[in-house]
Order: C-alpha cells, then structure tokens, then sequence
C-alpha cells in the first residue's frame, strides 16, 4: 500500500534522490525542508522507499495573495500509470487549501500529454500559452 506524507527529514528526501533531475544536495535540502512555505510530499511504497514525489512553494504578491506553485512531480518508472501523480497532485492542492492558498500553479511543455493528462486528472482547469525565460546563474 503507498501512503503520501508531507516530509521534512533530509535523509528520507535524500533517499529519494532518484525522482528528481539529480541527486539532493544536502545543503539545499536542509533549506527547502526548514523553509517556511516550501513543501515536499513523498509517495512511500509499504517499505517506506520513496516511488513518487511532489514539491511545492507558496509565493505571495502584495496584489494576489498567495498561491502553491507546484516546482516538480515525479513518479518512479515501476509505479506509474496508476493514479499516484494524480493522488500527489491532488494532495498538494489539499495542504494549499490548509495553507490558505487562494489558487495553485504549474508549468509544463505543452507536448507533454502525460502531465497534462495528470493535472487536467487532479482537477486543473485552465490551460495558457506562456512562453518562460530563464537567468542561469551557474
């Protein structure tokens, strides 16, 4: 049975290493957990092995209030097609709702049919052509 939890222990966001692009960086891991606003769920198998993962951060303007971007989604290769994306999707929308989040956000290419197919599943409702910049400062 997979459970999803609202995580802040470095080692079992480390022991996850394999959902993101690379593996955690301890420092910035510290960070994200200890951050007011910033939120990582895991999907847990019944062995408690990270197989998906969701992460969040609130962001306020003075104009808007504040809202949950979803930063990153993730689902282990031998547990998808299941509903867990959905199920993590649909878990952070809820601990937004707790968090007072009047709405929540995402980016994705807009060729890529599984995770629309996943959000549009998880309830969002509503689609744009944004084009994104980005500064890489590294």
């Amino acid at each position: 049975m997979t459970t999803i939890e609202r995580v802040d222990d470095p080692a079992l966001v480390a022991a996850a290493s394999h959902l993101f692009d690379g593996p955690a960086k301890a420092d910035a891991t510290r960070r994200f957990v200890e951050e007011p606003g910033h939120h990582i769920l895991l999907a847990l198998d019944d062995q408690r092995r990270p197989v998906g993962m969701v992460t969040g951060v609130e962001t306020t303007h003075p104009d808007k209030g504040t809202e949950m971007f979803l930063y990153e989604l993730a689902v282990d290769e031998g547990s998808q097609r299941q509903g867990l994306g959905t199920a993590l999707v649909r878990a952070l929308a809820e601990l937004a709702r707790e968090q007072g989040c009047y709405g929540m956000w995402v980016l994705t290419d807009d060729d890529n049919a599984p995770a629309l197919a996943t959000y549009t599943a998880a309830g969002a409702d509503e689609q744009s052509r944004h084009v994104m910049l980005t500064w890489n400062f590294g």
